[in-house]
């Protein structure tokens, strides 16, 4: 344990974009929060109840908390939804889908938004994830029309340690993603701390900022195609500010991730959640929704951080990923600043 608080420290201090570094005492206070959060993971369940084919699960425990979250697997929970109790679709959206903006120092205060998830090979290699949580996506236009807006939205960055020296960093883009060369990724100010930047909208991660098409998985081009990402130098977020902090292992050779909480404060069971994070795509009737050659614009919302194949071995990106595992020793030009 001494060893991967070790390592902790040092994914803490160099990695995750954005702010000036705090004490190492601030960043522990601020990941063991002991007040009841506003706009954060606790309220997207504060806000929804799970159902299954738009009915209501029987026999979910109420309310639902980060603490108990993972009971709701023994009731078909990867068929469960978190579906808003409130339509999301009024004008305006109810206040809990809108976040909180970042204070002058980077910190979401207030708001847990983010859970910093390590796991430690035990041959010296170290990967630190990064899981952000955004309370709603949108998807952004396409030919004039919305498309995979939805309820809930994780993405994350991870970075591979060796022998506490950071390698390589993978940035996730809805379902694929790149990874860089630690060395390659621009710093921020101090030259530590890698610079990311989430997308507008669909909170993609890109290393640069600019127009980002993704119309082929994987693949970053510095012109609109079809589906388009935009970034630019927008609010300041250091998410390690305000975070839930857990370890994760793989118990000979199972698939199941194991989590555990670095105190006794911190809730750790929500991670075992293997339902979605948001409401199911929204049948035909409701009002508002398309369907244009099987493109939506209300969409399912998203799985949690257990299925973000947090067991990556040899490689930094996630096994099955569409695309080839490059990692590149340059910010390529697709990402244009």
């Amino acid at each position: 344990m001494a060893s991967l608080s070790a390592y902790f420290v040092i994914a803490i201090l160099a990695t995750q974009a954005y702010c000036v570094p705090t004490s190492r005492n601030e960043r522990r206070e601020a990941a063991l929060p002991d007040f009841v959060n506003t706009y954060d993971l606790g309220a997207q369940l504060a806000n929804t109840q799970p159902q299954i084919n738009y009915k209501v699960v029987e026999g979910a425990l109420s309310p639902l908390t980060l603490d108990n979250l993972d009971s709701l697997n023994a009731l078909n929970g990867s068929n469960i939804y978190l579906t808003s109790i409130e339509s999301t679709t009024s004008n305006p959206q109810p206040q809990w889908l809108k976040g909180v903006v970042p204070d002058s120092t980077g910190k979401t205060n207030g708001a847990v938004s983010c859970s910093i998830v390590v796991n430690d090979y035990g041959n010296g290699t170290v990967d630190a994830f990064y899981m952000y949580f955004y309370a709603y996506n949108w998807g952004g236009k396409v030919i004039g029309l919305n498309f995979d807006d939805h309820i809930g939205d994780w993405e994350h960055t991870m970075t591979r340690f060796s022998n506490g020296t950071p390698e390589a960093m993978w940035y996730s883009q809805h379902g694929a993603g790149e990874s860089f060369e630690f060395s390659a990724i621009p710093k921020y100010e101090d030259g530590v701390r890698p610079i990311v930047y989430s997308a507008n909208g669909s909170h993609a991660n890109y290393a640069t900022s600019g127009t980002h098409d993704h119309t082929i998985p994987g693949l970053d081009l510095p012109f609109g195609v079809a589906l388009v990402d935009y970034t630019d130098d927008g609010y300041l977020w250091d998410p390690i500010l305000s975070a839930y902090y857990a370890s994760v292992s793989f118990a000979n050779g199972s698939s199941t991730p194991v989590f555990a909480a670095y105190d006794s404060t911190t809730p750790v069971n929500w991670l075992n959640f293997v339902g979605k994070w948001g409401d199911e795509q929204y049948n035909s009737s409701y009002p508002g929704q398309y369907d244009v050659f099987g493109q939506y614009r209300y969409s399912s919302g998203p799985t949690g951080p257990e299925a973000k194949n947090l067991n990556r071995g040899e490689g930094t990106c996630p096994s099955g990923d569409t695309a080839p595992c490059i990692v590149l020793p340059v910010v390529t030009p697709g990402e244009k600043v």
